[in-house]
């Protein structure tokens, strides 16, 4: 009985680790949203700022000062409060490494 419930435990594990597996796309598809204002891969054509290549920290720091309302925004306050604190880490991460 023991050993049917330890495979049984082993089996769920594996479906739950399955169930957590992340997109490989995530951060790209998520960061997708931001190209209407920011332009395709973070790169602006003009108007609002280019986010590709800024340093993680820096895009971390205004997000979180929109978020907090130090920062004033049109609309970047009402989009930042939409994401996790794991899809901004996400989307931050993708504009940093994009050249």
């Amino acid at each position: 009985m023991k050993l049917n419930i330890a495979i049984a435990a082993l089996g769920i594990a594996g479906l739950i680790g399955t169930a957590h597996a992340q997109d490989p796309n995530l951060a790209r598809n998520l960061a997708a949203t931001c190209a209407n204002c920011h332009g395709t891969n973070g790169k602006s054509l003009g108007g609002m700022e280019s986010l590709a290549g800024e340093p993680k920290e820096k895009l971390l720091q205004k997000l979180a000062d929109y978020r907090s309302g130090d920062k004033p925004a049109t609309i970047m306050h009402q989009i930042v409060t939409g994401y996790t604190d794991e899809q901004i880490d996400l989307i931050t991460t993708w504009f940093a490494a994009q050249k």
